[in-house]
């Protein structure tokens, strides 16, 4: 069984409507309350200082702060269509057939600050807090000590008793430091995608981030369940490099853009 993770997004979509036949509860609710709690005694110029955003976003995620209820029930959409950042565009969730979601139900997680580790259906109230965030929560300094070994405990029951079990990596390194390899039961494939520019190949972070999200729709689209399989990835001119590449990091690299 191969199961993919992602980062979140910052940017938002909750006005767009989603047509989908059921939608599931975030599994680590108590915590995210813990977490809401916290967020919510923070004043604005708190929120700018701690996030590095200006002064409107601050305002905007105030209100998002004080709106948050642990009851999911109101103004919340599956998070699969409610982030919008670079990954998203890639990953196209919209155009997903339902059968396709359902597979991504079980084989695609979004890692997050907020929700610690999210199914695609799961639904979200709109907020923002990056894992990174210096964010004490009662001891716990900052989010990573908060969620602990809690996201590679879920990972390890999500994959059950599967014979093979691999985790893609196709979130960035302040996300994935949320998961604690040591505690997993799977093995892990880190995933690279370069471009070819001035003379070397380097990961240019917008492109790169689009092909992260166009990988995970390649494995749900393909149902895929073996690791060599995703080898055919091939969007946008992105194809495996089997020279730049190493057993448990692979890189897809393309000539131009």
């Amino acid at each position: 069984m191969i199961i993919s993770v992602l980062s979140p997004a910052k940017s938002l979509d909750f006005e767009s409507e989603v047509d989908v036949s059921k939608t599931t509860e975030p599994r680590f609710l108590d915590q995210s309350e813990q977490i809401a709690k916290k967020l919510k005694t923070l004043s604005r110029n708190k929120l700018s200082d701690l996030m590095s955003i200006s002064t409107q976003l601050a305002d905007l995620n105030y209100g998002r702060n004080q709106e948050w209820d642990v009851d999911h029930s109101d103004n919340a959409k599956p998070c699969f269509f409610a982030f919008d950042g670079d990954v998203y565009t890639g990953l196209e969730a919209s155009s997903l057939s339902q059968q396709n979601v359902d597979f991504a139900q079980d084989h695609v997680r979004i890692l997050s600050g907020l929700y610690g580790l999210l199914r695609p259906l799961d639904l979200i109230h709109p907020y923002r807090l990056e894992m990174g965030t210096k964010l004490p929560i009662g001891r716990k300094k900052n989010l990573y000590e908060f969620w602990d070994d809690q996201i590679s405990l879920k990972l390890n029951a999500d994959f059950g008793d599967s014979s093979e079990k691999v985790l893609l990596n196709l979130a960035s390194n302040e996300y994935f430091k949320s998961v604690q390899k040591k505690k997993l039961d799977a093995k892990v494939l880190d995933v690279d995608f370069k471009d070819f520019k001035n003379g070397k190949y380097k990961v240019i972070s917008f492109f790169a981030k689009k092909a992260r999200g166009a990988m995970a729709r390649f494995q749900i689209e393909n149902e895929i369940n073996k690791t060599n399989d995703l080898k055919g990835f091939d969007w946008e001119g992105y194809t495996f490099n089997d020279k730049l590449s190493e057993e448990s990091k692979w890189v897809f690299t393309r000539e131009s853009n």
